[in-house]
């Protein structure tokens, strides 16, 4: 078990690992940065247009996609309680907030020298503190992330520790515009006039560069299980660091091709963990609604198994139960009279007798069918068991005005199986027969039962002349509550395919013209119940 205070949950980014698909995507993203820093290097000094109006507009974007970032990371945090996470949605917050007044004191945009007192080094300066901040959240992640010093935030609940953090942002970032507007004059001079830097940039550019490369030193090197977000910003520091040399190091003069480039990277640099965040947050909603649809249907299986089990039971049940009634019934008519068969009441009291032992074998066979239940073998001869089975019925066929055929072949070798489960197809699909034949219209009724050899297997069909098989069930005849009758179940060949498959067997129906069904069952000969 994980360690309350080492680990966190497997659904954090910080644990995510990156798929293959998304690591050849990270190298791709990787070259391309590279490529381009290449192409624009030695035209980085060409001087371009003054356009004042497109650093706000490149500020709004990275205020409102670091925002929501910040946004996605303390969300990450509020469910994880990651350090790491928490200190690279704080560098984002940082950068959320201090493009603010990055974009109102840039000279020239709302004013000529720039609102909130704005002097000349104003902007330049935020620029700086802004990139050095975003830096030392990337240390900061990549040191958390380290096995040694990484855990949980633990003593204080996320709220507050998300509260706490984003003031202390804020007031970070307060005291850096104000040190940055009134307190100008004690900064050293980065910007000569509008358009030229001065030699100092350099330094202060080369710290933010060196607190990157050692950002993505501790990603690619320290950390030993890679995660998702781990690959990213090690792409991120890259881009960054490309940022940075456009900004200060190769350009001397303001507007330049490497200014606007840099600004372009920066744009990059933004977005790249907030796609990160929304395609993995997409995918793990994906996710999620798949497996709140798997539960909700193992769910109705486990219910629909649970309607199965009372279904069948009130299903095989009744026909003993209504055998037993009607036994009963007679016996008390006949020792009603004066002077009753004693004789022909012991035979239907004998028949109540077997019509118990058959309901408990029935309850027994559910039990098998649903339940876990290891069950001995039989010897069974099939001709015998048929002739059994329809000794019970016999009545109802009598009642129902219906022919009995046999041809049961006398020579067929004994099958291996569950008795009372045999018994229990054979009565099935009599019962379902003699059902069909009876709510036919015609006057030719004939249940015929047969039994064969069919190639190395044992066959035993049932063969009625009822209205035959419904073209709407047809398909899917065999699966559990499906009918077509009014008050059917739908259990009947539902059971009878269940415990065929069980005994190794197969089961099909068919009509049979000009009108009827014919269902065959196939048994091995030497074949244990699965």
């Amino acid at each position: 078990m994980a360690h309350p205070e080492r680990d966190e949950p497997e659904s954090s980014l910080v644990n995510l690992p990156p798929t293959t698909r998304q690591t050849c995507a990270a190298l791709i993203v990787s070259a391309a940065v590279l490529i381009a820093f290449a192409c624009f290097t030695p035209f980085a000094s060409t001087p371009l247009a003054q356009l004042n109006a497109f650093f706000p507009a490149l500020d709004a974007i990275v205020f409102i996609a670091d925002l929501v970032t910040a946004v996605l990371l303390f969300t990450q945090f509020a469910s994880s309680r990651s350090r790491p996470v928490l200190a690279l949605a704080n560098g984002y917050l940082f950068t959320a907030l201090i493009v603010v007044p990055h974009a109102l004191t840039f000279a020239g945009a709302f004013s000529t020298t720039g609102l909130l007192g704005a002097g000349l080094q104003t902007g330049s300066w935020l620029f700086i503190f802004w990139h050095l901040g975003y830096g030392l959240s990337l240390v900061a992640y990549a040191l958390l992330r380290d096995e040694k010093r990484e855990g949980l935030v633990t003593g204080v609940t996320p709220v507050h520790a998300i509260g706490w953090s984003a003031a202390a942002i804020f007031l970070v970032v307060s005291i850096v515009t104000w040190l940055t507007t009134a307190g100008e004059d004690l900064l050293p001079i980065i910007v000569i006039d509008k358009t030229r830097l001065s030699h100092f940039v350099v330094y202060p550019i080369i710290i933010t560069i060196v607190i990157t490369v050692a950002a993505l030193v501790l990603l690619l090197f320290r950390v030993q299980k890679r995660s998702l977000l781990d690959q990213w910003l090690a792409v991120v520091a890259l881009v960054f660091i490309a940022e940075l040399v456009f900004s200060g190091l190769l350009p001397s003069i303001r507007f330049s091709l490497g200014f606007y480039v840099a600004r372009i990277f920066s744009l990059i640099t933004t977005c790249i963990v907030l796609i990160v965040l929304l395609e993995e947050t997409a995918r793990l909603h994906v996710s999620l609604a798949h497996s709140n649809f798997l539960i909700r249907r193992e769910r109705d299986n486990k219910l629909m198994s649970l309607d199965a089990v009372a279904a069948s039971i009130s299903h095989e049940i009744s026909q003993p139960l209504g055998a037993i009634g009607m036994n009963a019934e007679a016996a008390l008519l006949l020792l009603g009279q004066a002077s009753p068969s004693l004789e022909t009441v012991r035979s239907i009291l004998l028949d109540v007798v077997a019509d118990t032992r058959r309901a408990h074998q029935t309850l027994q066979g559910v039990r098998a069918l649903f339940g876990r239940t290891v069950w001995s073998t039989d010897t069974i001869d099939l001709k015998a068991t048929t002739i059994e089975v329809a000794h019970t019925f016999q009545a109802a066929l009598v009642t129902s005005d219906i022919d009995v055929r046999f041809e049961l072949e006398s020579a067929l070798p004994a099958i291996i199986g569950n008795r009372g489960q045999i018994q229990e197809i054979i009565l099935n699909l009599a019962a379902n027969a003699i059902e069909a034949m009876r709510e036919s219209h015609h006057n030719n009724r004939l249940l015929t039962l047969r039994t064969g050899r069919h190639g190395n297997d044992v066959m035993l069909q049932v063969e009625d002349t009822g209205p035959g098989l419904d073209s709407r069930v047809a398909d899917n005849v065999f699966e559990a509550f499906v009918t077509t009758k009014p008050k059917g179940l739908g259990l009947g060949l539902a059971i009878c395919q269940t415990i065929v498959v069980r005994h190794g067997g197969q089961i099909t129906a068919s009509a049979v013209k000009p009108r009827g069904l014919l269902v065959t069952i196939t048994l091995p000969v030497s074949n244990q119940i699965t």
